[in-house]
């Protein structure tokens, strides 16, 4: 039977290695990876060389990314990156128990592959820190980093959206996991600015949380259709300025030298 007929796969919970100071796979971490399925056939046929899990907790989504590729043949590149270095060890039994790779770097966000991953990476899946929380527990050591996002859980994604408009190549899609207190609808303002369109995956509610799966991608024209509204927006203003600077001159008489020699 062709791959293409058999259920996707994915990563088997009972496989997910565990540690008291890593994040453990939960409705987020779910929702995530059914986003992706959601969107496989699209993911097969865009053809990632290069993906990459910004903070990849116990490997459940990069690894589940890269059973689902690889299931259709697709021979793809995965990095994966966490501040917390006992997620890359977690992340590394997770991934060799189903028999898939990735290179783990320990590195807040992408700290330092700025240089080597610049405009490269074509697929990019977050479940970043986005519960609301204070600003000092951000980056703490341990499971704490998980989940720690500042005010309105927004400090640590912010961060993010500039890094992943850097990695992402010019056909690349970022997946990233919201929560209503996020503000979601400004996260996609602040990206439509970057020149990129978006539209929620999936959208799921649970006793605790309301969440968004969100996916990113360059669009081209609508990047365009801002920097022309930028370009004529300015146009106007100078205009303005312009037509203001006139109108305090003053109404001097039509003056010219009778002398042609007099310049």
């Amino acid at each position: 039977m062709a791959s293409s007929m058999l259920p996707p796969r994915t990563a088997q919970i009972r496989l997910v290695s565990s540690h008291k100071e890593v994040y453990e796979p939960d409705d987020d971490s779910f929702a995530l990876v059914d986003a992706l399925l959601a969107d496989r056939s699209n993911l097969l046929e865009h053809r990632p060389a290069l993906c990459m899990e910004i903070g990849c907790g116990s490997g459940y989504v990069i690894t589940s990314l890269a059973l689902m590729l690889e299931q259709e043949g697709l021979d793809a590149f995965y990095i994966a990156t966490d501040i917390n270095p006992y997620a890359l060890s977690v992340t590394h039994q997770t991934l060799e128990a189903h028999g898939v790779h990735a290179e783990l770097i320990n590195t807040n966000i992408a700290q330092g592959l700025e240089n080597r991953l610049s405009g490269l990476v074509d697929v990019i899946v977050v479940n970043p820190p986005y519960v609301p929380t204070p600003e000092d527990e951000v980056g703490a050591e341990g499971i704490t980093s998980s989940w720690a996002g500042g005010e309105n859980g927004r400090s640590v994604i912010d961060r993010i959206l500039p890094v992943a408009d850097h990695l992402l190549s010019e056909k690349g899609w970022l997946y990233l996991v919201t929560l209503t207190a996020n503000n979601p609808s400004e996260i996609c303002l602040l990206m439509r600015e970057k020149g990129y369109a978006s539209r929620i995956v999936i959208q799921r509610s649970t006793e605790e949380e309301s969440l968004h799966i969100i996916k990113f991608w360059r669009d081209f024209e609508t990047k365009e259709d801002e920097e022309k509204k930028k370009a004529m927006a300015d146009k106007s203003a100078s205009t303005g300025i312009m037509e203001y600077l006139l109108g305090q001159l003053p109404q001097l008489p039509f003056w010219r030298s009778s002398d042609s020699n007099n310049y």
